[in-house]
């Protein structure tokens, strides 16, 4: 169940509450007429199946709300309502398999946003998988694995391309070719001066990484684990049901591919610095590619449930 709030324009409230009250996917509309002081307007508040959100929010867009008001949605944890069950069992679908589109756009442009809080945790992730390189620890690299903030940037790219957002497909391509060629760059600083300090040194790289090696020796199995571990952090992401989405963290290699090219770029280590390269754009390839064909379906799944939905309303109109 959703909470649908509106604040709208006078001239457009009987419109609203029309629509709202005629859907049966609503269980509950109340209008408080003059609450709005900016923008001038009303207030429309509405409880709505989650199956129904985007036909609703589409028919709003139509009206022209969202340009001369608000509409907010908010997820209900807890309701105690039977025109509330009422509403969802008329809805086709189930409510954790739902993908409200508004909800998904919106998470897609905060997530590839360039700012300190996300260029922080992309240095400060690759930082850390160098060091669990370096030490060959698989606990760090599963800790930079989910530290890195990069799996938001990655599946906005799929967002962008089911939802035809192409402004929002250049701002996460820009994102994450920032946030990486920054996180390196800083990294191999960090590391040329663990180097001088004597920290780090060429003998003990040359020493085997048994539990790291995989970083650097990209296969078809990174390929493979990416558009799974892609697919499975989509479906959480779009559901609302969120379970799965951690297991997405610690199953790509990355942000560790990306602390393995500081490593190689400050020794010379271009192998190495060759095979993370690889690493990283099989990897970032595998999770977009999921993440467009997994929301591509979603779309089209959904696309199905409206139209019977739309069919349905009209039946019961008719009678």
């Amino acid at each position: 169940m959703l909470h649908l709030r509106i604040v709208a324009p006078s001239d457009l409230t009987d419109e609203v509450t029309a629509l709202l009250t005629a859907d049966t996917a609503v269980s509950t509309v109340v209008v408080v007429r003059g609450a709005a002081a900016k923008p001038p307007g009303d207030l429309v508040e509405a409880d709505i199946a989650r199956e129904a959100a985007n036909e609703v929010v589409d028919r709003l867009r139509e009206l022209g709300v969202h340009r001369r008001g608000t509409v907010q949605l908010d997820p209900v944890e807890t309701w105690l309502s039977r025109a509330g069950y009422d509403a969802e069992k008329l809805t086709p679908g189930s409510s954790a398999d739902s993908v409200v589109w508004a909800e998904v756009t919106q998470q897609a442009y905060e997530d590839s946003e360039a700012n300190w809080t996300f260029m922080s945790f992309m240095v400060l992730a690759t930082t850390l998988a160098s060091i669990a390189i370096v030490v060959d620890s698989l606990i760090l690299v599963i800790g930079a694995m989910v530290l890195g903030p990069e799996f938001g940037a990655i599946a906005a790219l799929g967002v962008a391309l089911v939802r035809r957002r192409y402004q929002l497909l250049v701002l996460a391509v820009r994102t994450l070719v920032w946030g990486f060629v920054l996180a390196i760059l800083v990294t191999t600083c960090l590391v040329l001066v663990a180097r001088l300090a004597g920290w780090i040194t060429p003998d003990i790289l040359a020493e085997p990484r048994p539990d790291t090696a995989f970083i650097y020796s990209p296969d078809k199995w990174s390929f493979v684990v990416a558009v799974i571990a892609a697919s499975a952090g989509v479906l959480s992401l779009t559901s609302a049901k969120i379970g799965g989405l951690s297991g997405v963290f610690i199953s790509v290699t990355t942000i560790p591919a990306a602390g393995n090219v500081a490593l190689g770029l400050a020794f010379a280590h271009w192998d190495e610095v060759w095979g993370s390269s690889l690493q990283l754009l099989v990897n970032i390839s595998g999770m977009a590619l999921a993440g467009w064909a997994t929301l591509a379906v979603q779309q089209t799944v959904w696309s199905r449930v409206s139209r019977q939905r739309a069919r349905l309303m009209r039946r019961r109109q008719g009678r």
